[in-house]
Protein backbone atom coordinates (compact mmCIF):
# COMPACT_ATOMS: atom_id res chain seq x y z
CA UNK A 1 0.00 0.00 0.00
CA UNK A 2 1.51 3.25 -1.40
CA UNK A 3 0.44 6.97 0.23
CA UNK A 4 1.38 9.39 -1.42
CA UNK A 5 1.73 12.52 0.38
CA UNK A 6 -1.49 14.22 -1.41
CA UNK A 7 -3.22 11.42 0.46
CA UNK A 8 -1.70 11.90 3.80
CA UNK A 9 -2.15 15.43 3.50
CA UNK A 10 -5.48 14.82 2.24
CA UNK A 11 -6.50 12.61 5.37
CA UNK A 12 -4.87 15.31 8.04
CA UNK A 13 -6.77 17.81 6.57
CA UNK A 14 -10.24 15.62 7.01
CA UNK A 15 -9.09 15.08 10.38
CA UNK A 16 -8.59 18.52 11.00
CA UNK A 17 -11.95 19.79 10.31
CA UNK A 18 -13.72 16.64 11.45
CA UNK A 19 -12.33 17.71 14.72
CA UNK A 20 -12.72 21.24 14.46
CA UNK A 21 -16.78 20.31 14.23
CA UNK A 22 -16.61 17.85 16.26
CA UNK A 23 -15.16 20.38 19.10
CA UNK A 24 -16.90 23.49 17.98
CA UNK A 25 -20.42 21.36 19.13
CA UNK A 26 -18.99 20.39 22.21
CA UNK A 27 -17.74 23.50 23.23
CA UNK A 28 -21.04 25.74 22.05
CA UNK A 29 -23.46 22.28 23.70
CA UNK A 30 -21.60 22.19 26.86
CA UNK A 31 -20.14 25.35 27.69
CA UNK A 32 -23.20 26.00 29.74
CA UNK A 33 -22.22 23.26 32.56
CA UNK A 34 -18.42 24.22 32.73
CA UNK A 35 -18.70 27.80 33.00
CA UNK A 36 -21.18 30.72 33.72
CA UNK A 37 -21.64 34.30 32.66
CA UNK A 38 -19.73 36.27 30.08
CA UNK A 39 -17.05 33.04 29.55
CA UNK A 40 -20.08 30.67 28.62
CA UNK A 41 -21.51 33.17 26.05
CA UNK A 42 -18.47 33.39 24.43
CA UNK A 43 -17.57 29.95 24.33
CA UNK A 44 -21.13 28.96 23.04
CA UNK A 45 -20.76 32.03 20.24
CA UNK A 46 -17.01 30.70 19.37
CA UNK A 47 -17.92 27.37 19.70
CA UNK A 48 -20.97 28.14 17.21
CA UNK A 49 -18.75 29.81 14.46
CA UNK A 50 -15.96 27.39 14.52
CA UNK A 51 -18.50 24.43 14.17
CA UNK A 52 -20.49 26.35 11.31
CA UNK A 53 -16.92 26.96 9.64
CA UNK A 54 -15.87 23.87 9.48
CA UNK A 55 -19.19 22.01 8.77
CA UNK A 56 -19.29 24.21 6.16
CA UNK A 57 -15.80 22.99 4.61
CA UNK A 58 -16.97 19.64 4.84
CA UNK A 59 -20.34 19.96 3.33
CA UNK A 60 -18.31 21.13 0.00
CA UNK A 61 -16.42 17.27 -0.08
CA UNK A 62 -17.65 15.46 -3.23
CA UNK A 63 -19.10 12.64 -1.04
CA UNK A 64 -20.63 14.83 1.45
CA UNK A 65 -22.13 16.96 -1.35
CA UNK A 66 -23.33 14.28 -3.14
CA UNK A 67 -25.16 12.36 -0.09
CA UNK A 68 -26.68 16.14 1.12
CA UNK A 69 -28.34 16.64 -2.85
CA UNK A 70 -30.07 13.12 -2.18
CA UNK A 71 -33.95 13.90 -2.41
CA UNK A 72 -34.09 11.44 0.39
CA UNK A 73 -31.58 13.72 2.78
CA UNK A 74 -32.87 16.83 1.66
CA UNK A 75 -36.70 15.43 2.87
CA UNK A 76 -35.45 14.44 6.14
CA UNK A 77 -33.79 17.36 6.67
CA UNK A 78 -37.06 19.77 5.37
CA UNK A 79 -39.04 17.69 7.68
CA UNK A 80 -37.17 17.52 10.84
CA UNK A 81 -35.81 20.60 10.74
CA UNK A 82 -39.23 22.09 10.40
CA UNK A 83 -40.76 20.26 12.94
CA UNK A 84 -37.73 20.97 15.24
CA UNK A 85 -38.60 24.78 14.43
CA UNK A 86 -42.14 24.35 15.16
CA UNK A 87 -41.38 22.71 18.78
CA UNK A 88 -38.74 24.42 19.81
CA UNK A 89 -40.86 27.62 19.36
CA UNK A 90 -43.20 26.14 21.90
CA UNK A 91 -41.26 24.61 24.31
CA UNK A 92 -38.60 26.92 24.81
CA UNK A 93 -40.06 30.18 24.24
CA UNK A 94 -39.13 33.79 24.55
CA UNK A 95 -36.22 35.24 22.64
CA UNK A 96 -33.89 31.50 23.01
CA UNK A 97 -37.20 29.81 21.02
CA UNK A 98 -37.73 32.40 18.61
CA UNK A 99 -33.70 32.23 17.81
CA UNK A 100 -33.87 28.14 18.39
CA UNK A 101 -36.33 28.20 15.55
CA UNK A 102 -35.12 30.37 13.43
CA UNK A 103 -31.96 28.91 12.79
CA UNK A 104 -33.96 25.25 12.39
CA UNK A 105 -36.29 27.13 9.59
CA UNK A 106 -33.28 28.72 7.88
CA UNK A 107 -31.86 24.98 7.52
CA UNK A 108 -35.57 23.44 6.83
CA UNK A 109 -35.76 26.33 4.22
CA UNK A 110 -32.45 25.64 2.20
CA UNK A 111 -33.52 22.03 2.11
CA UNK A 112 -36.69 22.73 0.53
CA UNK A 113 -34.67 24.83 -2.08
CA UNK A 114 -32.29 22.22 -2.50
CA UNK A 115 -35.82 20.24 -3.22
CA UNK A 116 -37.31 22.78 -5.69
CA UNK A 117 -33.76 23.64 -7.50
CA UNK A 118 -33.52 19.64 -7.87
CA UNK A 119 -37.11 19.64 -9.44
CA UNK A 120 -36.48 22.03 -11.80
CA UNK A 121 -33.55 20.45 -12.91
CA UNK A 122 -35.13 17.93 -13.53
CA UNK A 123 -38.54 19.12 -15.24
CA UNK A 124 -35.89 21.45 -17.25
CA UNK A 125 -33.85 18.35 -19.12
CA UNK A 126 -37.33 15.91 -19.25
CA UNK A 127 -39.26 18.59 -21.48
CA UNK A 128 -40.21 16.97 -24.67
CA UNK A 129 -42.24 18.43 -27.45
CA UNK A 130 -45.61 17.25 -28.30
CA UNK A 131 -45.90 15.64 -31.53
CA UNK A 132 -47.40 17.59 -34.24
CA UNK A 133 -50.55 16.53 -35.12
CA UNK A 134 -51.85 15.42 -38.11
CA UNK A 135 -55.27 15.30 -39.98
CA UNK A 136 -57.18 12.25 -40.12
CA UNK A 137 -56.82 10.26 -43.01
CA UNK A 138 -60.20 9.28 -45.07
Amino acid sequence: MSSSPAAVKSLFADLLLWTLFVAGLAASGGAGSVLDGTRQDVATCAGGVVALIAGSRIARKPGIKAFLSLPGTLWFLFLFNGGMAVTLYFVLGGTEGVIAASAMGVVSLGAAGGLVAARRKGAAGTTRRAPARTAPRA
